[in-house]
């Protein structure tokens, strides 16, 4: 985990920041020496391998970021020469302690630790070489040294942590923004898949039955019967496709009342479900088929939803009948004899379907319907013609 490179959105960058502290640095261990060098004076070679020495280490922590292992081995290296050699005790300590920090806040924390437990040797080792009257660092002075040594390095190890912390927590609200998104995403996607197979249900079996019921009354009209019977014919015609247009209206309202604004009024309209199917199956009775309606076990009250689903179900197959089965007879059976559930079957006596042949949009957007309440649906050719079959749990359902 890197240092953090500066505010999101301005401020500083990496690179400004680093040229900044490093001037820093540089200005105040060049001020310092120069104070120093009014009071004390040493050879001019010794001067020249100190400013070298000085300009190295300074310099160095441009690099601090970018290799900070390296750059706190060479301003050890750099005060390991440099306080020997000079008699300017200028604070070039600095920047090995600012290098020892950015290393242990960088999760360089092992070698930190190593270049503390280094320097703190060398400097014990060194002054013990010393005799007593030569000593530059007393016990008490190297006891600070070691607290001193051991702050940098807890103190860079806990902006390490912070920082991992702080990123762990970004990558997480960036994860849950993401999967919001998606979820947001999904949901509108699911919901538009809903409305159109609403519309699908609702416009697809109204507009089939018309078509239907057109296509007979004009087929009996080019027979030109007596003008009583084709007015006869031309009036039930007009009747059915009054009835179905306005219960296509009725349904179509209802379907895109779920696109309304929350402040606006509900339809008043009742809802479809299992209960209609006798409005259902008079409308199929009206192209002329002969469809029959089998109930199995005693008839219960379904949650909303399953009961919209079983309803659109049927629908949808009946609109499949009239439109390509060219059948005769079609039986809907609804069975509630599973407490759990409840079944709906169409059975018709027409062509079937060609072996091979993909399944429609209507048949998938059946399938989807009930695999949307954890239910199954099965459409296949039957020895009579084509038979829709659909389980729908009841439980678990609101």
């Amino acid at each position: 985990m890197s240092l953090p490179s500066g505010p999101r959105g301005g401020g500083l960058s990496a690179r400004t920041a680093d040229i900044g502290v490093a001037a820093a640095v540089t200005l105040l261990v060049v001020v310092w020496t120069l104070l120093t060098m009014r009071y004390e004076s040493e050879p001019l070679n010794r001067t020249a391998i100190g400013w070298a020495l000085i300009a190295v280490g300074c310099g160095a922590l441009y690099f601090r970021r970018r290799a900070p292992v390296a750059v706190a081995v060479v301003t050890l290296a750099v005060c390991v020469v440099y306080y020997p050699l000079s008699v300017y005790d200028g604070p070039l300590m600095v920047t090995f302690a600012l290098a020892l920090y950015t290393a242990a806040a960088e999760g360089r924390f092992t070698a930190a630790v190593a270049l503390g437990v280094v320097t703190l040797i060398a400097v014990g080792f060194g002054e013990a070489r010393q005799h007593d009257g030569n000593r530059q660092i007393d016990d008490m002075s190297l006891f600070m040294l070691a607290g001193w040594l051991v702050s940098l390095v807890a103190v860079g190890r806990a902006q390490w942590t912070r920082s991992a912390y702080l990123g762990e927590v970004e990558q997480r609200a960036l994860a849950a923004e993401r999967e919001q998104e998606a979820r947001a995403e999904q949901s509108a996607t699911e919901e538009r898949l809903r409305i159109a197979r609403e519309l699908h249900n609702v416009l697809g079996h109204s507009i089939s039955l018309i078509n239907v019921q057109s296509g007979a009354v004009l087929h009996k009209l080019s027979k030109k019967p007596e003008p009583a019977e084709a007015l006869s014919a031309a009036e039930e015609a007009l009747e059915a496709v009054k009835a179905t247009s306005k219960d296509a209206l009725r349904e179509l309202r209802s379907t895109l009342g779920a696109l309304r604004k929350p402040d606006e009024t509900a339809p008043t309209s009742p809802t479809s479900g299992l209960g209609r199917l006798d409005e259902l199956l008079a409308r199929a009775r009206s192209t002329g088929i002969e469809v029959r309606l089998r109930t199995e076990g005693e008839r219960r009250p379904l949650p909303p939803p399953v009961d919209l689903a079983a309803y659109r179900i049927v629908q949808e197959s009946l609109t499949n009948v009239t439109r390509h089965a060219r059948a005769t007879c079609a039986v809907v059976t609804v069975d509630y004899t599973d407490e759990r559930a409840v079944r709906v079957r169409v059975d018709d006596d027409g062509e079937g379907s060609p072996e091979g042949s993909p399944a429609g949009s209507g048949i998938r957007g059946m399938a989807e319907r009930a695999r949307a309440f954890g239910g199954e649906l099965t459409a296949q050719n039957t020895a009579e013609g084509f038979g829709v079959s659909a389980r729908l749990p009841t439980e678990g359902t609101a």
